[in-house]
C-alpha cells in the first residue's frame, strides 16, 4: 500500500504531476497522424534528437507548461466539430511542434535516460542536414500514396492508417532497392573477347561478300573486315593439319628405321607462321624442321655479318661424317643425300609431290591437295647445337623492358639451330670454304615461342587479361605486302619475315601492353607501317637476334625508296589497295 501524504507541498507536487501524465497521454491519443515516415528515418531521428532533461524544470517553465496543458485538456472537452479541427489545424500544429521540442517521444525514453547521465549532446549540423532530407523522401514517397480517410476522434483508425501508409511506402523500397542492386553488381567491363567479337562482326563484310560501289569503310573498320576475311575457316586447318602430322610422323619413322645418315633424327619442329598463329587467308604453307644434334663441333664464321658459318664435327661416331670433308661438314652434299631419301619414301605416298630445287633454299618442297586447299609443306634437314649461342648475338635479342630479363636467360639457354642455306653464288670461297657448304643460323624457336608470350604483361589476350592487337597488325601487315608484291613483281625480294622483324624491333621499343591496345588497331598498325618506311628510307633492317645482318643488304635502295613510298601512299589514303581487296 501506499501511504498518503498529508504534507500540503507534496499533495500539491503529486497532483500537478498526475495532472500532466494524464495530459500527456489524451493529447498522444488525440494527435491528428502527421505525414507518415519510414522507419530508418525515425531510427535516425531518435537516434539524432538533442536529450532533454524532464527533471529539474524551473518554475516558469513548468508554469508555461500547466497553461498550455489547461487549454489543451479544456479544448478536448468541448470536442470541437469537423469544421473547427480543420480551422485550428495549423494552430494545433505549430503548438505540437512546440511542445515535441520540450519533449522526448515514449519511444526514446532509455536513450534519453542514458544520455541526461553523460550530459547533453549537441546535434551536428550534418547529421541534422541528412535527417532533413531523408524527411523530405519520406514525404515525397507519402504523397504517392494517399492516405485514408480517417476520424481524428478515433485513435484505432488513426494507428490503422498510418501503418497503410508506412506498409506501402516500405514495399515500394523494397521494389527498388533489388533493381538498384542489380545496377551496382553489373560488371564494369564485359568479356572482352566477346566484345571484339561483336565489334568485328558489326564492322566485317562475310568472305565471299562483295562491296557494291565505292566501300564505306574507314580506319578500325576497314581493317576488322580485312582481318575477319584472312581469317583460316577451321574445318580447312583442321583438315590441313591432320594431313601434314600424319605426315611428318612416317617420314620420321622411315628416317629412323630405313636410313643410315638420319637415323638419330630428333622429334619434328613445328615452326612458321601457321604455328605462330600468324597465317592467314587458307593453310595452305607449313614449316617442319628436322633436328640432327650434333655435339663437339667446330662452328667459325662465314662472312662478316655473323649469319653464317662453317660446321666441323669433332671426334665422336655421328653418322653425318660421311658428310665431312677437310673437318667441314659439307651443307650441298647432305642436303642433296637427305632430298633423295625424301624422293624414295613419297612413293609409298602419292597424295604428295616433290617440286624442284631451288637455289640456296634449304627446304624440301611437297605439295598435296586438301579440300580445296593446295598445301606447300617445307622440310627442313638442320643441325641442333646445344652450346652457347653465337658471340653475334651479344648486342642483339634486346627483350629485356618488353618479356624481361628473367625471360631473355631462359632463352639463352635454349640450344639454337643451323639450316643449310647460302647466300649469292655457291661456288664463292671464303677461307677455303665455299658458300654452299655453309650454314646459317637460325632461332625460329624462339620466335615461335616469343609469339606465344607476346605481352609484357603473361596475362596479355588470355581470359582473364586485356586483349592486344600485336598479331592483328602483322597478319595485316603480311598482306599488304602480298597485295603491294601483286601489283609491282619488282618488289618480289620481300618476305614475311621482313615484316615478322620489324615488328620484333616496334615490341622492344614500345614495350608496354598498353601501347598495343586492342582499341588502337588502326593507330598501331599506322605506327608499325612508319617504322617498316624508316628502314626502307635508311636501308637497313638489322636481324632481330644478330644485329650485324643487315636483311636489305640484297636489295636495291631504289627498291626500297619505291616500296616505302607506295606503303606512305596506302597509308595517308585510307589503304585504297584494301578496299579494292574487299571489293574483288
Amino acid at each position: 500500500m501506499v501511504r498518503a501524504c498529508n504534507r500540503k507541498c507534496c499533495s500539491n507536487i503529486c497532483s500537478a504531476t498526475w495532472f500532466h501524465f494524464s495530459h500527456f497521454f489524451i493529447m498522444s491519443v488525440r494527435e491528428k497522424p502527421r505525414k507518415a515516415r519510414s522507419p530508418e528515418s525515425r531510427l535516425k531521428e531518435m537516434k539524432c534528437a538533442p536529450p532533454v532533461q524532464r527533471r529539474g524544470f524551473n518554475e516558469e517553465k513548468q508554469k508555461t507548461v500547466k497553461a498550455q496543458d489547461e487549454q489543451k485538456s479544456n479544448h478536448a472537452e468541448k470536442k470541437p466539430s469537423v469544421e473547427k479541427a480543420t480551422k485550428e489545424k495549423v494552430t494545433r500544429q505549430s503548438t505540437r511542434e512546440s511542445i515535441k521540442e520540450q519533449r522526448i517521444p515514449p519511444e526514446s525514453s532509455q536513450t534519453k535516460t542514458c544520455s541526461s547521465r553523460s550530459g547533453s549532446v549537441k546535434k551536428p549540423p550534418e547529421d541534422h542536414l541528412k535527417s532533413q532530407l531523408e524527411i523530405k523522401a519520406a514525404t515525397k514517397l507519402t504523397k504517392e500514396f494517399k492516405a485514408p480517410s480517417i476520424d481524428a476522434t478515433k485513435p484505432k483508425a488513426r494507428a490503422n492508417a498510418e501503418f497503410q501508409t508506412c506498409s506501402k511506402i516500405s514495399a515500394k523500397k523494397e521494389g527498388e532497392e533489388p533493381e538498384k542492386a542489380k545496377i551496382k553488381r553489373e560488371p564494369e567491363k564485359k568479356n572482352k573477347k566477346a566484345a571484339e567479337e561483336s565489334n568485328n562482326k558489326a564492322c566485317a563484310v562475310k568472305p565471299g561478300q562483295r562491296m557494291k560501289g565505292k566501300a564505306d569503310l574507314s580506319g578500325d573498320a576497314l581493317l576488322r573486315s580485312i582481318l575477319s576475311n584472312l581469317k583460316i575457316k577451321t574445318k580447312n586447318k583442321a583438315e590441313a593439319a591432320k594431313v601434314v602430322n600424319e605426315f611428318i610422323e612416317n617420314l620420321i619413322k622411315y628416317l629412323k628405321k630405313d636410313t643410315l645418315h638420319f637415323r638419330e633424327v630428333d622429334e619434328s619442329l613445328r615452326t612458321g607462321s601457321y604455328y605462330e598463329n600468324l597465317k592467314i587467308s587458307d593453310p595452305d604453307e607449313f614449316d617442319v624442321m628436322l633436328p640432327m644434334p650434333v655435339e663437339r663441333v667446330k662452328i667459325e664464321p662465314f662472312g662478316p655479318d655473323g649469319a653464317f658459318y662453317s660446321v666441323g664435327l669433332k671426334r665422336g661416331n655421328n653418322p653425318l661424317k660421311q658428310f665431312q670433308q677437310d673437318d667441314i661438314l659439307s651443307a650441298s652434299e647432305m642436303l642433296n643425300d637427305f632430298r633423295k631419301e625424301i624422293k624414295t619414301f613419297v612413293k609409298g605416298f602419292p597424295a604428295w609431290t616433290m617440286t624442284p630445287k631451288k637455289q640456296g633454299c634449304p627446304a624440301v618442297t611437297l605439295t598435296a591437295e586438301s579440300g580445296s586447299v593446295t598445301i606447300s609443306l617445307d622440310v627442313v634437314l638442320c643441325l641442333k647445337v646445344k652450346s652457347s649461342w653465337p658471340d653475334f648475338t651479344r648486342d642483339g635479342f634486346k627483350i629485356d623492358q618488353w618479356l624481361g630479363t628473367k625471360v631473355k636467360q631462359e632463352y639463352k639457354r635454349e640450344p639454337y639451330y643451323l639450316v643449310p642455306k647460302y647466300e649469292g653464288r655457291g661456288n664463292v670461297e671464303n677461307n677455303g670454304v665455299q658458300a654452299k657448304d655453309a650454314w646459317r643460323v637460325s632461332f625460329s624457336h624462339i620466335e615461335k615461342d616469343i609469339m606465344r608470350k607476346h605481352g609484357s604483361e603473361k596475362t596479355c589476350c588470355e581470359r582473364e587479361g586485356e586483349s592486344c592487337c600485336r598479331k592483328d597488325c602483322v597478319k595485316l601487315f603480311k598482306h599488304l605486302l602480298h597485295l603491294l608484291k601483286e601489283s609491282n613483281p619488282s618488289f618480289e625480294k620481300f618476305c614475311s619475315y621482313h615484316a615478322k622483324t620489324v615488328f620484333l624491333h616496334a615490341c622492344c621499343s614500345r614495350a608496354k601492353d598498353s601501347e598495343w591496345r586492342a582499341s588502337d588497331l588502326s593507330r598501331c598498325f599506322d605506327q608499325l607501317l612508319q617504322d617498316f618506311e624508316g628502314h626502307l628510307r635508311g636501308g637497313i633492317l638489322a636481324n632481330f637476334f644478330i644485329p650485324s645482318q643487315n636483311l636489305l643488304s640484297g636489295i636495291g635502295k631504289n627498291v626500297c625508296k619505291n616500296l616505302s613510298d607506295s606503303i606512305k601512299e596506302q597509308r595517308e589514303n585510307g589503304f585504297p589497295i584494301f578496299v579494292k581487296d574487299l571489293a574483288n
